[in-house]
């Protein structure tokens, strides 16, 4: 285990290093006349160096405090005031951004984008939670994501999600990563940000249809327990699979399981694995037949995501502005359209060739057709991937964290019988 976390980390991290820079400002800002009045933006300004560098140690921080929290103190109380901290400072203080979620984009686009370099910061947002999630768990999801912070705060009435239904809804999360990779690779858009549902109200501004979205979400997190971070959360999916193969994760009890099932009634995520037995003699060969079969089925998955993923090229190159304003033009040279854009008399104006317009969406199209294939073949082995997950059995005797699926919230600590017989020694001792 130890030399899969080392073989991630050597991997990875010299390939991102790589395409990093320290963000200076390369072209001065206009030098416009005077009584020109700048207009208002709906974005948070840009942050000094010194700043953007003191928020990085700031998550580094918060971080430790909640691994510490989580795994050393089994403190739920402290958990959740780390959690409003964060709300406050990642959130409402920081505006949301930049987050690591958001940052897939800048790091994908940095690696295939050889004009486009991301800043060390940014580098570090991303960098920092994967790290900690090898070694420590999903202690960054605990407390410290503001995303995951205002959906663990209007949690009031929590709901069971039936298993079969948890299981299909994450797969969300697989095509909303594959799709911000492949928008942020071709340089179509950073559809993570665009469609955030949480930066709105950390903003306190945004489009309308992203603030209903995002009452939307906190509407059904009030009793679906964090339904962005389990359903849709594409950094979630990477922390997930770090989370599995970490060194250190939170356990349900202190020593010894007793069955009492408190944990499972305590647990709003479903994350809590029951004891289960493993498959009955006449049963074992159907399913091992079965699993044979979803093996050698893989590549077919494989294949036919690709396909799917490949067919979608023409769909998907509309997220691009380059490719909706060749239509755009084409629509209007051949009169299938009344008037003009402001975009359209904007090109018109520069005197650009059409011809290598059209020949550039051309070569978009082409690049999501490539990158599309790639996509739905990578679905597709995921699909065959929890297929073959369904047919195995493993035996387990005690109540487990499910070690990809607990955020490390620490609700199941008070609800163990163990846990507080723990706190009662620790009191005895304090007290002698």
């Amino acid at each position: 285990m130890r030399q899969l976390r080392s073989i991630v980390i050597f991997l990875v991290l010299p390939l991102i290093v790589t395409t990093y820079s320290f963000g200076v400002e390369r072209f001065p800002p206009p030098d416009f006349e005077s009584g020109y009045e700048m207009p208002v933006t709906t974005v948070p300004s840009p942050r000094q160096n010194f700043y953007e560098y003191i928020d990085l140690g700031v998550l580094i921080a918060a971080i430790g405090v909640a691994s510490y929290l989580a795994l050393r103190r089994r403190s739920r109380r402290g958990l959740f005031v780390l959690t409003v901290f964060s709300l406050l400072y990642f959130g409402f203080w920081r505006k949301g951004c930049i987050c690591p979620i958001g940052a897939i984009q800048n790091i994908t686009m940095s690696i295939f984008d050889s004009s486009y370099a991301a800043p060390l910061f940014v580098l570090g947002f991303f960098l920092v939670p994967l790290i900690s999630t090898l070694f420590f768990g999903r202690t960054f999801c605990a407390a410290v994501c503001p995303l995951g912070a205002v959906q663990d705060l209007v949690l009031v009435r929590p709901v069971s999600v039936p298993q079969w239904l948890e299981r299909s809804l994450r797969f969300l999360a697989y095509v909303y990563l594959g799709a911000a990779v492949l928008f942020a690779a071709t340089g179509s858009a950073f559809i993570i940000c665009r469609y955030d549902p949480f930066v709105s109200i950390f903003r306190l501004s945004g489009n309308f249809y992203i603030l209903v979205l995002a009452g939307c979400f906190l509407l059904a997190g009030m009793f679906i327990g964090r339904p962005y971070c389990r359903f849709l959360c594409p950094y979630g999916v990477i922390l997930r699979q770090l989370s599995r193969i970490s060194r250190f994760r939170v356990s349900i009890t202190p020593d010894e399981c007793i069955h009492c099932r408190l944990c499972e009634d305590a647990c709003p995520f479903g994350a809590i694995k029951k004891p289960m037995v493993e498959w009955p003699a006449e049963s074992y060969s159907k399913n091992k037949r079965l699993l044979g079969i979803l093996i050698v089925a893989l590549p077919v998955f494989v294949l036919a995501g690709g396909w799917l993923g490949g067919s979608v090229k023409h769909i998907a190159a509309k997220m691009h502005w380059r490719v909706r304003l060749a239509e755009r033009i084409y629509l209007e040279d051949m009169d299938q359209v009344e008037g003009t854009t402001d975009a359209s008399d904007a090109f018109r104006a520069t005197g650009e060739d059409v011809n290598e317009l059209y020949s550039e969406a051309s070569a978009i199209r082409q690049k999501l057709g490539v990158g599309g294939w790639i996509v739905g073949g990578f679905l597709g082995f995921v699909t065959g991937l929890k297929l073959v997950g369904l047919s195995i059995r493993k035996n387990r005797e005690d109540y487990e964290a499910d070690a990809g699926q607990c955020l490390s919230c620490g609700r199941c600590f008070s609800y163990c019988p163990r846990e507080h017989a723990r706190l009662e020694r620790i009191r005895q001792k304090s007290s002698k």
